[in-house]
């Protein structure tokens, strides 16, 4: 027995420290992106210029005229969107001078320059999209129904194996991100977007946000082994 209500009392349930780990994680690399970002938002890049303009001056000397700029009405959400060819950005960055809205717009136009080489990585994260969104949703509501017919085995391990697909999904996604982060950083010091000094600050802030993906999958990761060691074995838990 793991925990919960057995006989005439409540046990504790031990694997409950992994979704606490994973918790801690999140929320350590959540506050430290947050801090980072907040840092540097307030420093004026030297040049002057915008989260957009810097932007379409990378795309435009990486021969990417067709990759669009669209500014969202939000402070967040920043992405590139490979079906439309467009990078959105949200309004503090595409209109921003700091050296975060530089940094932030040259790491979704490193997206977009991933997109143009074929980058492996990135091609297998698009193909997994519709799958993940489908076994995300399932899993959890899988493992459950298992449970309550008599734990049936086939139906806890499709569970498991969908939410498996999600953490492969995040575990792909984290060379995505940290290359597009570096192709932003080399264009940016290359281009001249950003001075010597406030590339080291471009750094800081893609380096926090890449760590809120290792934390994330990282939770995911921890969570998908507590799931098998609660439900994955073949024995039937007794009330």
């Amino acid at each position: 027995m793991y925990g919960g209500y057995y006989g005439y009392g409540y046990y504790f349930d031990p694997t409950y420290f992994l979704v606490l780990i994973g918790l801690v994680l999140c929320l350590g690399a959540s506050a430290l992106v947050n801090s980072t970002m907040r840092k540097y938002s307030k420093i004026r890049n030297m040049r002057g210029i915008t989260g957009a303009e810097a932007a379409r001056n990378l795309l435009n000397r990486e021969g990417l005229y067709n990759v669009q700029i669209e500014c969202l009405n939000a402070n967040d959400g920043d992405h590139y969107d490979p079906r439309t060819d467009t990078v959105r950005l949200s309004y503090n960055n595409y209109n921003g001078t700091s050296v975060t809205a530089v940094s932030v717009a040259a790491h979704e136009c490193g997206h977009a320059i991933q997109h143009a080489h074929g980058y492996a990585p990135m091609s297998i994260r698009a193909a997994l999209v519709p799958v993940v969104n489908i076994g995300s949703n399932l899993s959890i509501p899988l493992i459950f129904l298992g449970v309550l017919l008599s734990w049936n085995q086939t139906l806890i391990q499709l569970g498991i194996w969908a939410f498996a697909l999600t953490v492969i999904f995040q575990l792909v996604t984290l060379p995505v991100e940290f290359n597009a982060s570096r192709r932003a950083i080399v264009k940016v010091e290359e281009y001249g977007l950003l001075g010597s000094e406030e590339v080291s600050g471009g750094k800081k802030v893609l380096t926090a946000a890449a760590l809120t993906y290792v934390a994330g999958a990282a939770s995911s990761a921890l969570q998908l082994l507590r799931l098998i060691l609660l439900y994955g074995g073949n024995r039937r838990r007794r009330d």
